[in-house]
């Protein structure tokens, strides 16, 4: 008899041909993509590869003109209450009250989410020791730096306990100290069984992640874990140019930004 414990669990996030068109531009072409509980996926590209519109598709703030989606086992387009509760959305300018402090910001969003006093009272000491924004709770929103910022960006999409995170280049702008505490709470997450997604522009901090969709021209070129991507690039016999360089070369230890490169050159030679 097979273990039913031991079967995997049914994806969080599932996008299946999502397809977004602005006038002639196809932003997001036929992107289909699975995150599991507890996984962190990362969607890298550079900006207009489509990585913002299909976090606002998954979020229902975008209808697909074809295609489908799914969080949390409700379809975004027929259970729009549904994933709104069961997502935390992170924009890239979250909007945080510049003149309040951080105990009123996270007030005001408890508030909005409808979280009574006693679960606040257990959820905020929590958030605030993983955060260790816990000395920063009288300071004014504004004057915190961008990193700390983002932490209580973080916080305030966590008051409602969602299953699922969409995170929109969470760290741009951020310095590396702040970059590192905040992808150890994000790996402090991901144990607790939330789905990640989250997109970025930083194929180094792209490396972090338990698997990654290269995305370019709105379409997703690949999608695995970093180190099986890696050893694609070097099976294949792939080159890349690199800056400065005056000829392609094939790294014996490529980065992730080698693999990126390489692949949408070889994407674009198959389209001519």
């Amino acid at each position: 008899m097979t273990d039913a414990a031991a079967s995997p669990r049914p994806p969080l996030i599932r996008a299946s041909g999502l397809t977004k068109r602005f006038g002639t531009l196809t932003a997001v072409d036929r992107l289909d993509i699975e995150v599991g509980p507890g996984e962190i996926f990362g969607l890298v590209g550079p900006d207009g590869a489509g990585k913002t519109t299909t976090l606002r598709m998954l979020c229902g703030l975008v209808d697909p003109d074809e295609g489908g989606a799914e969080i949390a086992g409700y379809d975004v387009r027929t259970h729009p209450d549904q994933v709104k509760d069961s997502i935390g959305y992170m924009a890239q300018r979250f909007g945080l009250y510049q003149d309040l402090t951080v105990d009123e910001n996270m007030g005001f969003y408890a508030d909005l989410f409808g979280i009574s006093r006693a679960e606040r009272q257990r959820l905020l000491p929590r958030l605030l020791e993983m955060t260790r924004m816990a000395p920063f709770r009288g300071r004014r929103a504004g004057a915190l730096s961008g990193g700390m910022k983002q932490k209580l960006a973080l916080m305030c999409t966590l008051l409602h306990r969602p299953r699922v995170l969409l995170l929109d280049e969470p760290t741009t702008g951020v310095d590396p100290v702040s970059r590192r505490d905040f992808w150890v709470i994000l790996q402090q997450l991901a144990q607790e069984g939330i789905a990640i997604l989250l997109t970025t522009a930083y194929l180094d901090e792209a490396e972090r992640c338990g698997r990654v969709g290269l995305m370019h021209a709105g379409r997703l070129l690949r999608c695995a874990p970093p180190e099986e991507l890696k050893r694609e690039f070097r099976e294949r016999g792939l080159m890349v140019r690199r800056v400065g360089a005056t000829e392609a070369v094939r790294p014996e230890k490529p980065t992730l930004e080698d693999v990126f490169i390489a692949f949408v050159e070889h994407s674009a030679e198959e389209a001519r």
